[in-house]
C-alpha cells in the first residue's frame, strides 16, 4: 500500500486522495437519492449524508487496498 501520492511534486497523503474520491462519488449518489424521493423517508438528512460519505470512503479505501497491495 502506498503511503503518499506524488501529484506534480507535491506529496499528498493517501487518505486525502481517497477522501476526495469518496466525496466525488457521494455527489451523484445524493442526486439519485433526491431524484428517487428517498430523502422523504430519512429523518435527519445531514446525518444520513455523513453516514453515506463514511460508507463510500470505506468502500474506496477497501478497493484501493485490494488494487494496490
Amino acid at each position: 500500500m502506498m503511503g503518499d501520492f506524488d501529484i506534480y511534486g507535491v506529496y499528498a497523503p493517501s487518505l486525502l486522495v481517497w477522501m476526495i474520491a469518496a466525496f466525488i462519488l457521494t455527489l451523484p449518489v445524493r442526486r439519485i437519492l433526491n431524484w428517487c424521493g428517498a430523502y422523504r423517508l430519512i429523518w435527519h438528512r445531514p446525518l444520513f449524508d455523513l453516514a453515506l460519505y463514511v460508507v463510500l470512503l470505506g468502500a474506496v479505501v477497501g478497493a484501493a487496498v485490494r488494487m494496490f497491495p
